[in-house]
């Protein structure tokens, strides 16, 4: 795919979405951190409905803390991998209390040394939390840059190192929600919606589906 056509691809994205954001409900850069935990092999819908009651009674490391093991699986286990999202969460919340005065730390580098925080996850908080032009790989992303010809790769590393190397910068920012919210309600994985698609006659995905 050419610079041109990833170019036109990114302004259309924009054009439809001017200012994209995730779906996960949030107020503060923790409240996010723990939703991303929570999200894992979950839908966010799913982690919005037990995180709205959750964070009504502890919205911080140390209110998480104080609620325990037992406290938090009460709000989450309707969440899969509850109890071990939930052991992640609660050794995670003492770390910032320990090493981070209870903020979420702004550095790649101190956020993948947190129980259950990936290069992925990172990606989500650098990018939503503090305006990192970072894009976090899922799977929706994966099957999207490899799918349309935007940023092809065998893994979800090369996929983002290609990404990174091909956006535009002025769309980086923004790539990594666009291309989510793409993949999740059009590019979808069994069929594509390709005749409801804004980047069609852009995408280079050869067995596109007809109305």
């Amino acid at each position: 795919m050419n610079p041109q056509k990833r170019r036109k691809i990114f302004e259309r994205l924009r054009s439809a979405n001017p200012h994209p954001t995730t779906e996960l409900a949030h107020r503060t850069p923790f409240e996010l951190l723990v939703s991303v935990v929570l999200s894992a092999q979950a839908t966010d819908r799913s982690v919005n409905l037990a995180t709205e009651k959750l964070y009504r009674v502890a919205d911080t490391p140390q209110a998480l803390i104080d609620l325990g093991m037992d406290g938090l699986v009460g709000y989450i286990r309707t969440i899969g991998l509850y109890r071990s999202k939930a052991k992640h969460i609660l050794q995670t919340c003492r770390l910032l209390v320990e090493r981070h005065g209870g903020q979420v730390p702004q550095s790649r580098e101190a956020l993948e040394a947190l129980p259950g925080v990936g290069r992925k996850t990172a990606n989500v908080i650098l990018n939503t939390a503090f305006g990192h032009p970072t894009i976090a790989v899922d799977t929706h992303i994966f099957r999207v840059a490899n799918r349309t010809g935007l940023a092809p790769g065998k893994d979800v590393r090369e996929v983002e190192d290609r990404l990174m190397k091909f956006v535009p910068e002025e769309f980086r920012k923004d790539a990594h929600h666009w291309l989510i919210l793409h993949g999740r309600y059009v590019c979808k994985a069994r069929k594509p919606e390709c005749p409801a698609c804004i980047i069609r006659d852009l995408c280079e995905f050869r067995k596109k589906t007809k109305a």
